[in-house]
């Protein structure tokens, strides 16, 4: 009975290696499914970082010395057009004008005198242009003090939004002294930058580029609900990182925009004979991305790439890979660098065609 057990308790224990000997075996032969990069053009929604800056913004600049006698407005104000903003005190400016009238009646009454005399025969005729001269010349004072006295009520020149004010009352004000900003932010400017790759693919592709508007992604990431404009590309590339600067006008009916706000200007661009892989094949390490590459032998390699763009599901690499590389497409998870595997090639496009890939 003893030799009966013993014999049955190792055929179960064969029964169970050879079982797992042919589980390890199937697990060893799984395909796993490779294929290809895929090279075509499409496009991309990119995202530029960008500064906003209002349409109109300027400094207010006292133009005239004195004590600043009034303040009409507070920081944050909107205020429109011709609005009386600061006062600087101006009894002196008053009393030289006072002067300047004076200095004219003068005048007048001189050259009247003048022509009373000439008429008679009494002086020259050049005593008379003298006179008239000398009126002219006083009339030419009076305008001008009184243009130094309209400098001292300073008025809004656009209506728009008052910023910090830095002056109190009573304060000192020297001629040219900034007093504060005024913004008209109902459009707004927004300026960004472009690789010239990207700019050249920009002015040469109009047709796939789905026109000039843009969105704008706040610093909350929300998208301001108005789309923009790209309006003008400035004329030169900046030597020093190889960028050039695009502005979009973005309209600002609820005024949420202000001056010196950043954001991300959302724009399609059009890329040509652009390398694309699905996200699914890729892995990232230390905030690097890898994908394993599978050589003739079924030996997998792993190899670093980088990513220039993103698109649903997919991404657009700009280094690491070749047309011909056979890429892993499924389970990076369960291989490491070195391993063996046998492999099943599917076809890209219809790999593609599956992540819904939308491209000419």
């Amino acid at each position: 009975m003893r030799r009966v057990a013993f014999f049955v308790s190792l055929s179960t224990v064969v029964a169970m290696i050879s079982c797992t000997s042919h589980k390890q075996e199937k697990e060893e032969v799984k395909d796993y499914p490779v294929t290809n990069p895929i090279t075509l053009d499409t496009i991309v929604m990119k995202d530029y970082v960008s500064q906003v800056k209002s349409i109109q913004n300027i400094e207010i600049r006292a133009q005239e010395k004195g004590f600043l006698q009034d303040i009409f407005v507070d920081e944050g104000q909107f205020v429109k057009k011709g609005q009386l903003l600061f006062r600087i005190k101006p009894q002196m400016y008053q009393a030289e004008l006072l002067k300047a009238k004076a200095e004219v009646k003068e005048a007048q009454i001189e050259l009247q005198n003048a022509k009373t005399l000439a008429d008679n025969n009494v002086v020259s005729k050049n005593e008379q242009a003298v006179a008239t001269a000398r009126l002219e010349k006083a009339k030419a004072e009076m305008q001008l003090a009184q243009i130094h006295l309209s400098f001292t009520d300073i008025r809004a020149p656009f209506s728009g939004v008052i910023d910090r004010i830095p002056k109190r009352l009573g304060s000192l004000i020297d001629e040219g002294e900034l007093l504060t900003t005024l913004s008209d932010n109902s459009q707004m400017y927004v300026y960004f930058n472009v690789s010239e790759q990207e700019y050249l693919n920009y002015e040469t592709h109009t047709k796939d580029r789905g026109g000039d508007q843009v969105d704008l992604v706040l610093a909350n990431n929300m998208t301001l609900p108005y789309k923009g404009k790209i309006e003008t590309i400035e004329g030169e590339f900046n030597n020093e990182t190889g960028n050039i600067a695009f502005r979009a006008k973005f309209p600002n009916p609820d005024h949420l925009l202000r001056n010196g706000e950043t954001g991300k200007v959302r724009m399609t661009v059009p890329l040509t004979h652009a390398m694309i892989i699905p996200q699914k094949a890729t892995y990232e390490i230390q905030d690097k991305k890898y994908a394993f590459i599978v050589d003739d032998k079924g030996i997998i390699h792993s190899k670093n790439i980088i990513v220039s763009s993103e698109i649903p599901d997919l991404y657009v690499i700009a280094s690491g890979l070749t047309a011909k590389d056979k890429i892993l497409l499924e389970g990076t998870q369960s291989v490491k660098e070195g391993d063996k595997i046998r492999s099943k090639y599917l076809n890209p496009k219809k790999v593609m065609a599956s992540l819904r890939l939308k491209a000419e």
